[in-house]
């Protein structure tokens, strides 16, 4: 009897050892998978085209979308095949152990406000869907810019794949800001005009300032760019390690001048963003307050030395123009910027310099930083009162164009927000509440406004030319809430939990800079599936703050 129970049972120490085994090769796998496709996405999509310009959107779209698609039938299938060897070896013992996860018991621990934001975006944006008067259109966004909601069903799917699966790893950010580099000094050579790639053969002279590095439009240039700069000034601030320090230097500097260079007024969003919120961050130390102080006196040296490069090789170079070029006209630019490096130069000589320790500054920095942010804040908003309602444009000299927000703002900015507004208030009800469709800006103006549009521009325009506004009109103010709280919740998830992991909080730094140029730029699946693509490897790296420490 003894015998025929140990043919027909498995030994007790047989399963101690075979059970953790099983969990050992599922994270291998799953690992695995999730570390590909972020390879692909973060190095490898930013530089993959096919004819150039000409049909950049349509790659680099197709590129994304069949990367997420294969990865998740490989997770599938791992899954399936786990499953199955669960229900033969233990039966079934994981597999309940995984679905207890989603219990009434247990809900609220599996899924993050990030989780349920993101279910209720794609939620709305189905429904919205579901009742468009152009259903195929807004499935597919093909009248758009295909950020319809097969797109955000992709995004879905990558989200919650890899938020839930991918084991942070700090190199994946280094194997981004390599890829970046390459962008931006494709972008640079651009900017004198050297075309090493040859975009540009077959383009309109005309439009040579417009198209940029691997990426097409400057202004989807300068999306991609502001995530870049997120992530190296972070690990500038926070890196110990010299050669470390030394290369997210480089890759910061590089992102700044290929930012200005890109000349879209798109970057003064992001910038602002950056400078304004990194202080609340590295303001806990000595040490973060000296390398912030480093990143602002090499931000204003970038701009100066741009403007020496466009004085001396003038006609060689594209012409500065924007907000940048407002700065570089500044008398007092030479000034600031040898004021800010002996601002650094005082930090680093003094006497808290020669202690070996980090030495921490307690509270008091960040809060008079946010009481700075604040006064700002309300210094802006009186501001554009006072240039657009009081009617007082003319006081702020060159700086008129920026502060009245009137029709020809921003590239016609104003002017499309103003159709979107409108088109938006003669909407049904139910439309007003869902939206119009996800991606259908441009037949809802071309329907409403085409001859308008045309016969005062000569062109139609497709898009809200501001991420929120587009959200807005095309899937609700539901659509647009869950949008905002799925970003908001991220980042501050991110840097609560990231500990003294600063590879977390550089991801959260990208999102905030894509998130404050995004006010007046175009979500693109060319930029936008990478930040997608952060905003998920930061979650995951918040799944347990005690296994997700900076790696040595």
């Amino acid at each position: 009897m003894v015998s025929n129970d140990r043919d027909n049972h498995t030994p007790i120490s047989s399963v101690t050892e075979e059970e953790p085994k099983l969990l050992i090769y599922s994270r291998r796998a799953f690992s695995f998978f999730t570390g590909i496709f972020l390879i692909a996405i973060l190095f490898i999509f930013p530089l993959y085209y096919r004819d150039y310009y000409f049909d950049i959107l349509n790659v680099k779209y197709r590129f994304y979308y069949i990367s997420v698609l294969a990865m998740a039938t490989c997770v599938l299938v791992t899954a399936i095949v786990l499953l199955v060897v669960d229900l033969v070896q233990f039966n079934g013992r994981y597999t309940v152990r995984f679905f207890s996860h989603f219990t009434p018991k247990n809900i609220r621990k599996t899924f993050t406000v990030p989780d349920v934001a993101m279910a209720c975006f794609l939620l709305v944006a189905t429904i919205s869907t579901l009742l468009s008067d152009y259903l195929y259109e807004a499935f597919w966004g093909n009248e758009g810019r295909f950020t319809g909601l097969f797109l955000l069903l992709v995004y879905g799917i990558s989200f919650y794949i890899i938020s839930k699966l991918f084991r942070f790893k700090s190199w994946f950010l280094d194997i981004f800001l390599a890829a970046s580099m390459l962008v931006c000094l494709f972008g640079i050579t651009d900017f004198f005009q050297m075309n090493l790639l040859h975009f540009k053969d077959n383009i309109s002279p005309k439009q040579y300032s417009i198209f940029t590095s691997t990426l097409g439009n400057i202004n989807t240039y300068t999306a991609f760019v502001s995530l870049t700069i997120g992530v190296s000034s972070v690990l500038f601030a926070s890196e110990k390690k010299v050669w470390k320090c030394i290369w997210y230097y480089v890759s910061l500097m590089t992102a700044l001048f290929a930012i200005i260079t890109g000349q879209s007024d798109n970057a003064y969003l992001a910038l602002l963003a950056l400078f304004g919120l990194l202080p609340l961050y590295m303001f806990r130390s000595w040490s973060g307050i000296k390398r912030y102080a480093v990143i602002l006196a090499s931000f204003f040296s970038v701009i100066q030395i741009i403007d020496w490069i466009s004085q001396a090789m003038a006609g060689r170079v594209l012409k500065i123009e924007g907000i940048f070029s407002v700065l570089v006209r500044f008398s007092g630019l030479a000034y600031i910027v040898i004021a800010l490096w002996v601002l650094v130069g005082v930090l680093y000589l003094s006497k808290y310099t020669l202690k070996k320790q980090e030495i921490e500054v307690g509270k008091w920095p960040r809060r008079a930083w946010a009481i700075l942010i604040v006064v700002v804040i309300a210094a802006g908003i009186f501001v554009l009162y006072d240039a657009n309602v009081a009617g007082n444009g003319e006081r702020y000299g060159a700086l008129k164009s920026y502060v009245v927000i009137d029709d020809e703002w921003g590239t016609h900015r104003g002017y499309i927000w103003r159709l979107g507004i409108e088109n938006y208030k003669e909407f049904s009800p139910i439309h007003k509440i869902f939206g119009y469709g996800p991606d259908t800006f441009g037949i809802i103006t071309v329907n409403n406004n085409y001859y308008e549009m045309v016969n005062r521009y000569n062109e139609i325009f497709d898009s809200a030319h501001n991420e929120y506004l587009q959200y807005f009109v095309t899937i609700g103010p539901f659509g647009l809430a869950a949008y905002l709280v799925l970003l908001v919740s991220s980042v501050l998830r991110m840097i609560k939990k990231a500990g003294d992991n600063p590879y977390v909080v550089a991801t959260a730094f990208a999102v905030v800079c894509y998130g404050a140029q995004a006010f007046v730029n175009i979500n693109l699946p060319i930029a936008t599936p990478v930040m997608w693509t952060l905003l998920m490897m930061g979650l995951a790296g918040c799944r347990d703050t005690d296994e997700n420490r900076r790696e040595p």
